[in-house]
This record gives C-alpha cells, sequence and structure tokens, in this order.
C-alpha cells in the first residue's frame, strides 16, 4: 500500500454507507475489481429482504467482499460463487474474518451452477450479471435457484439513458491506457428501463425495483481515486471517462425482482 490506514480511511468515508463504514479500509482497496463491492451491496440492501439464517448465493462474488458483508450484516448463510478468483484464494479471505460457518465459496460458470432448484431463499449479483444476464434466456435457468417468492437482486453498471445516436465522443477517445472506455463488451449495459422490461416480461419475476444511484458516477469515482492513491488498481483507472460523463450516460443500475410463487 501506498498511504497509511488514516488516509485510506479518509478516501473512502461516505455518510451515503455507513454500514460499509466498519471495514477495514485497507480490506476494501485490495478488494478492487470495479466499483466499490460493498457500497454496492449496501445499497441493494436497502430494498431486499435478510434474516438471520437464510442461504443467499452471491453470483460473481470476485473476492468475497460482499459475501462477507451480508454474512456480517444479516447474519445469512452465503455462497460465494465466482469463475476467475479460485474458491481457495477466497476461502482463505473467510477464514481470517472468522466466517467459516456462514460463507461458502465455490467455484463455478453462470451457466453451469451446482446448485438444487429452489435452494436459495435469495440471490445477489454485484458488478457481475451484466455479462451473462442479458441472453434472454437466462433468468429462466438463474430464477429456478430460487425458492418461489424469494428475491432476486443486481447492481450493474449502465446507462442514465439510450444513446440517441453515434456513442459519445468521450466514450470512444483513446484515454492514458492506450483504450478508449467503451469497448465491445460494454453493449451489456443498458437503463434500468431495460432491465425492468427484460426482466419483466418472461413472466417469472416480479419487478420491485428498477432504478439507478443518485449520482452513482461520484461513487464510482471516488472508490478509483481511492484505489489509484493507494496503488491498488489492477488495470488503468477509469477516472477520466467518469468524470467527464459527469452522469450523462454512465449509471449503476439496480434491479430488485421476487420470483412468483406459481413460477
Amino acid at each position: 500500500m501506498n498511504i497509511d490506514k488514516t488516509r485510506m480511511a479518509e478516501l473512502l468515508r461516505n455518510d451515503r454507507y455507513p454500514r460499509s463504514d466498519k471495514y477495514d479500509p485497507e480490506w476494501v482497496l485490495q478488494g478492487w475489481m470495479g466499483p466499490n463491492v460493498l457500497w454496492l451491496t449496501e445499497w441493494l440492501c436497502e430494498r431486499m429482504e435478510f434474516r438471520p439464517g437464510m442461504r443467499v448465493l452471491d453470483m460473481g462474488c470476485g473476492k468475497a467482499l460482499s459475501s462477507i458483508f451480508l454474512a456480517k450484516e444479516f447474519g445469512v448463510e452465503v455462497w460465494a460463487n465466482d469463475l476467475w478468483i479460485p474458491a481457495t484464494e477466497n476461502w482463505q479471505r473467510v477464514r481470517e474474518v472468522g466466517l467459516e460457518d456462514r460463507v461458502f465459496p465455490i467455484h463455478a460458470e453462470a451457466h453451469e451452477l451446482p446448485y438444487a432448484d429452489e435452494f436459495f431463499d435469495a440471490i445477489i449479483s454485484l458488478d457481475s450479471y451484466q455479462y451473462y444476464g442479458t441472453d434472454d434466456l437466462y433468468l429462466g435457468y438463474f430464477c429456478k435457484f430460487v425458492r418461489p417468492g424469494g428475491q432476486l437482486g443486481i447492481v450493474v453498471p449502465g446507462l442514465m439513458r439510450d444513446f440517441d445516436g453515434p456513442l459519445p465522443e468521450h466514450l470512444t477517445r483513446i484515454v492514458a491506457d492506450g483504450k478508449p472506455f467503451w469497448e465491445p463488451e460494454c453493449w451489456c449495459f443498458h437503463t434500468a428501463d431495460w432491465w425492468r422490461q427484460h426482466w419483466g416480461k418472461a413472466g417469472l419475476v416480479d419487478v420491485e425495483v428498477a432504478d439507478v444511484l443518485p449520482d452513482g458516477w461520484k461513487d464510482w469515482v471516488q472508490y478509483e481515486k481511492a484505489c489509484g492513491e493507494a496503488g491498488t488498481l489492477l488495470f488503468p483507472s477509469e477516472e477520466e471517462t467518469l468524470v467527464e460523463d459527469a452522469g450523462r450516460y454512465l449509471a449503476l443500475v439496480r434491479v430488485v425482482a421476487r420470483r412468483q410463487k406459481d413460477g
């Protein structure tokens, strides 16, 4: 780390996320894999129902920070599922915080999940679902793992509004790392209304929430800057593009739905 813990805490201080503020700032900064996953989780949980002992799937959990947060804050049992981070690595993180009886790391691909139908009381996904869940058929596969009446909640990078014509120049301009922000995989970014329609049209879930984080770009930038100063970014910072965009197009989108009881 390039800075001490006092400075780390200053960089991460955000009154919008009081639960997240309790966590070791070094641990939070080392967990970088995109926007601050603790903040995303805390925002998502405002519209989800958790009770101690519930079984929760954390899909695309990355370094399991969100899984640990859920277990600590709500007393739930979490299956921390990721493809890119080895389960053994996440198990070590779980052991370090003494949650061996509540967080269970699993290595599995999104289309080959090793769970029984209706096993989970709730499913969440932070900054992951956009990579596989835009497929029209995926929700039918995914929601079978949650019990009827159980909630599914995601937060994904997305759009404030659709593009009217060509992509904005600031998204396609070459930046410091020699690449533009907007690469082909960014076409998985969609508006909250798009997600509402996408989930609603299948007749499998009732969409309860589809919205954007107010001024979410500022939180995104805050964490990027903090990780940049701490030296924990694994890829070049997206700060330049996010600041220039200033919430005109780029957003953090939340969707919460409930599996229909006859679905």
